[in-house]
């Protein structure tokens, strides 16, 4: 017999009691042993890749840190300057403050309008759910904004239709008194997810719930707003949630369009452009930092507000 190195030997050695103490463990306890070491590297991905940078970011917000020297511990200065010291800052709040307040509810009318639509027993459902679809997957793409920066520039296709009627329209894009439209447009023709969620939702709804309106003698609007509406609270409630936090995180469209500026005359400055600007343009990380954090703080307060007031007007159907 080959005699094995003391070392090797206290290896195996301490090897071996782990697997005693692990065989000793109940058949339970072996199965959350084993999940736990199976999700471990998805618990150091997300301490390493999310909880880490979140954490980070934290920091350097009050840091002056321009990434290519060290952070330079500044306090609340970042915040300081941000409120009482930033014009653009103030013009990009109020620029996506609008973008939200217009979009937001036009995508939610479109989306049920649309869905109500196709709620109608209509032929080809299924390829008409397709089609109107499609454009959520595409609408936060680039290609699709540099489409959209196309279709709305001065010899864009929108003029080019337009021609023909004699009528000389100007660059929508060029232009600070439409330019934020265009991203309206853009994102109100990206129902689609919102649309196929309303759907889903009127599906839901017992017909008997309308055979007796009908029998109380109820017409389609009465349908509409004593039946339909009610029972479609929660799923307009999600899609609000949905629609407010991607409005308010808005940034690949106004970036293209604008080439990175948030122009003209920061018509196009949405919140999340600034931030960008601030980081990646001006290298002022630091303060880019401050802004996401704020920009975090207004998301959690809006969407807290509306889970708070959701006791108020979404009804679930025990409650009805």
């Amino acid at each position: 017999m080959v005699d094995l190195p003391a070392s090797v030997a206290r290896r195996d050695q301490r090897f071996g009691s782990r697997l005693i103490g692990l065989s000793r463990l109940s058949a339970g306890q072996q199965e959350n042993f084993y999940g736990y070491l199976f999700l471990l590297p998805w618990f150091v991905g997300m301490v390493a890749i999310t909880i880490g940078p979140i954490l980070a970011s934290l920091a350097l917000a009050f840091t002056d840190y321009s990434i290519m020297a060290a952070p330079r511990w500044v306090g609340l200065a970042n915040f300081v300057t941000m409120f009482t010291g930033d014009a653009r800052y103030f013009s990009a709040v109020r620029t996506t403050l609008a973008y939200v307040g217009m979009s937001v509810p036009l995508v939610l009318i479109w989306g049920l309008a649309l869905a109500l639509l196709l709620n109608q027993g209509l032929k080809f459902l299924p390829v008409f759910r397709a089609i109107f679809y499609i454009p959520s997957l595409l609408g936060s793409s680039v290609a699709v904004a540099i489409l959209w920066f196309y279709m709305f520039g001065k010899d864009g296709l929108i003029n080019l239709a337009l021609r023909p009627l004699g009528i000389q329209g100007p660059s929508y894009i060029g232009n600070p008194s439409y330019a934020l439209y265009t991203l309206i447009v853009l994102n109100l023709w990206a129902f689609g997810s919102g649309m196929i969620i309303f759907l889903a939702g009127l599906r839901q709804i017992p017909t008997e719930l309308y055979e007796a309106a009908q029998l109380d003698g109820a017409g389609a609007w009465a349908k509409f707003w004593r039946v339909t509406l009610p029972l479609l609270t929660p799923v307009l409630f999600f899609n609000a949630v949905l629609g407010l936090v991607g409005g308010l995180q808005a940034f690949t469209s106004a970036y293209v369009v604008s080439n990175g500026t948030g122009g003209p005359a920061d018509a196009t400055l949405l919140y999340q452009v600034y931030l960008y600007q601030r980081g990646f343009v001006n290298l002022n990380m630091g303060y880019a930092c401050a802004m996401a954090w704020v920009l975090l703080t207004v998301v959690a307060v809006c969407t807290g507000f509306l889970f708070w007031s959701a006791r108020f007007w979404v009804f679930y159907g025990e409650d009805r």
